[in-house]
């Protein structure tokens, strides 16, 4: 089958029909709307969307014949009121046809990805899968983490539930595999072993420690291991110590014989024991109290690569299966399936659903429920953890809703806040200065909503807070009112926490005025009267009232670590943006300079101050530069 990513996989525009309506909430009109569409809808397979009066997704559906599914809207007293609302905020469809049923489920799963519709079943998870990667872009192979997309050239295993067990496992590797970690860049400038060769981390192939023939060796054997071959491996090093004692090259065996220890510690670092089930995902569904967890295993070539809980959004009167199914396809958007899936319960579409895996994965997939042995025993603990990491969520919730609420009360909000904005500002003396801003709400720290601002504009003087508070304030809720005017989005904080004190408050508070905000409400954070080592802090409010909570006080630990991330994100920002900052060149600053040309002129002067000295004439003679690129350089840095 073709490739379902592809882009002319899909023709919209020779399949939309759309009505237009009121902005108002309006079932007789959603309905009459739908209607509308019904009239040149095929019955054939394709996916439908559901938009309201601006345009915007308000849920994405697939269907085996469209015209029989799309009717059901219109039979409102058959729906729930969660379908109801949909339909009374649905102002026009866009309908797209496919081949057939699981092209439009894989349809389904990108589109609902993409627009995030309020209706739709979402897997929330801010971050991609990290794998480990074993290049083959390079005679002597490169092991690595690596998240995103696949570009570069290579074996990719995984997922892995976090990049803590990915580290984990490439130390262990290293130890046992010896292969190299450091980049092309590093390797290629070595002229002696480096730290990790002495620490026996490193066969050192970069300065001819190996040839490549035996480090090809060391490349196959990671391999084999990561397939899942650990027997294999464990008896080949045993054969080679063996060997290695009875030659009286004892160096040689307490080598091997440390390899093994790295081997025998990451066969007992496996808290479940999978052996024998081969390449598999588990998923097992929790409900209780409206809210439902899943829980995922994550098992390649027998060895457990980790575990994670996920608790899919907008699960209210949606039931078990649909849930289970929804998340599936959108897991297996990110993550390429196994050849084995098992969940915990016999699911409607499992067919069709192993067939649209198949079709993405591009071999066979299997998806059921184990009944006995090794298999039934990880559902059943799979089961077990996604009970308790309900509860623990569900408490957790309880706890957050409980200081959200008293945050309300505290700094007089109507209502609890959804959304938390903290900002803060992070340079020295003014260099690489950038502004910071955090979000949380009900379900802790949103990271895919932080935000960094680049100092920038001409006005804010280097070093002055208060003028980089300005600025970050001011291109935020400008950006904030061009794109969601009536604050419709989910994108307005009920609460502004600044970093500062009584003079950060007062240039937010003139910034917000400028652009006509009044509804915001502003809180600036100020150590206390001991300077914070007390555990005190000062909180000022917009009225010139200053409050301090007790130093045992719940909402004042919380506050805290809004406080202390906002903190940990600018001064992780800064660093990279110094880090950049420091490898820069006054080369990079002249147009038409590439990398190539950047690097004959430092070979040919030796350093960029030498290249801005340089005379005219000088220039000409570095190699590959012309006439023309000679003058442009020179005027570059004398025209100044």
């Amino acid at each position: 089958m073709s490739d379902p990513n592809a882009p002319d996989r899909f023709n919209e525009e020779t399949a939309t029909f759309a009505v237009r309506g009121a902005d108002a909430p309006d079932l007789e009109a959603g309905v009459a709307a739908i209607r509308n569409v019904l009239k040149t809808l095929p019955a054939r397979p394709g996916v439908y969307r559901m938009q309201d009066a601006r345009g915007d997704v308000l849920y994405v559906g697939k269907a085996r014949a469209l015209k029989n599914r799309v009717t059901n809207y219109t039979q409102v007293q058959r729906l729930s009121k969660r379908l109801q609302r949909m339909v009374a905020q649905t102002r026009s469809m866009t309908i797209v046809t496919t081949n057939n049923e699981a092209e439009a489920l894989l349809l389904e799963a990108q589109l609902i990805k993409r627009f995030r519709p309020p209706y739709n079943v979402l897997l929330r998870d801010d971050k991609s899968f990290p794998f480990i990667l074993l290049r083959r872009d390079h005679d002597f192979p490169r092991i690595q983490l690596h998240r995103g997309a696949r570009k570069v050239k290579g074996d990719y295993f995984g997922p892995f539930a976090g990049a803590g067990q990915v580290r984990k496992t490439l130390n262990a590797l290293q130890k046992l595999f010896l292969l190299r970690s450091c980049t092309d860049g590093f390797f290629n400038t070595r002229d002696r072993p480096c730290l990790l060769y002495q620490i026996r981390r490193c066969s050192a192939p970069c300065v001819d420690r190996i040839t490549p023939e035996a480090y090809e060796e060391l490349v196959d054997d990671a391999r084999d291991f990561l397939m899942g071959k650990k027997t294999q491996v464990q008896a080949k090093l045993g054969a080679q110590m063996q060997a290695a004692a009875e030659a009286l090259d004892f160096e040689l065996a307490a080598i091997l014989r440390d390899r093994l220890k790295a081997l025998t510690f990451i066969q007992g670092s496996q808290a479940i024991n999978a052996e024998g089930v081969g390449d598999a995902d588990i998923f097992a569904l929790a409900c209780k109290g409206g809210v439902m967890g899943i829980q995922a295993f994550f098992i390649r070539g027998g060895q457990n690569w980790g575990h994670r809980s996920f608790f899919p959004a907008h699960t209210n009167d949606v039931s078990e299966d649909e849930v289970l199914s929804a998340f599936l396809m959108q897991f297996y958007e990110e993550v390429p399936p196994p050849r084995t899936i098992f969940v915990d319960r016999d699911l409607a579409e499992a067919a069709l659903l192993a067939e649209a895996l198949r079709e993405r994965a591009g071999h066979k997939v299997a998806l059921g429920v184990p009944q006995r042995g090794p298999r039934r025993r990880l559902l059943e603990q799979a089961t077990r953890n996604a009970a308790e990491a309900l509860d623990r969520r569900l408490a957790e919730g309880t706890t957050q809703a409980r200081l959200l609420a008293e945050i309300a009360d505290i700094f007089e909000l109507p209502e609890s806040p959804e959304r938390i904005e903290v900002y803060d500002n992070s340079h020295i003396q003014g260099t690489n200065a950038l502004g910071a801003m955090v979000v949380a709400g009900p379900e802790g720290f949103q990271k895919n909503q932080y935000r960094k601002f680049n100092i920038k504009r001409a006005e804010t003087v280097p070093g002055d807070d208060y003028g980089m508070m300005r600025e970050v304030l001011a291109r935020r809720f400008a950006r904030a009112q061009d794109e969601d005017p009536d604050r419709q989005g989910g994108s307005w904080p009920d609460l502004v926490l600044l970093d500062g004190g009584r003079g950060q408050l007062n240039a937010a508070r003139a910034v917000l005025e400028d652009l006509g905000i009044e509804d915001v409400c502003l809180v600036g954070v100020a150590k206390g009267p001991h300077h914070g080592r007390d555990g005190r802090e000062v909180f000022h409010r917009m009225d010139g009232r200053e409050l301090m909570l007790p130093v045992n006080s719940p909402v004042l630990f919380y506050l805290q670590r809004l406080r202390d991330e906002v903190h940990r994100f600018a001064i992780g920002a800064h660093r990279q943006k110094r880090a950049k900052a420091i490898g820069a060149s006054p080369l990079d600053e002249v147009p038409g300079i590439g990398p190539a040309r950047k690097k004959a002129l430092l070979m040919h002067f030796g350093t960029a101050r030498a290249v801005r000295a340089a005379s005219l004439e000088d220039l000409q003679k570095a190699p590959g530069v012309s006439a023309g690129v000679a003058q442009q350089i020179y005027d570059h840095f004398h025209m100044r």
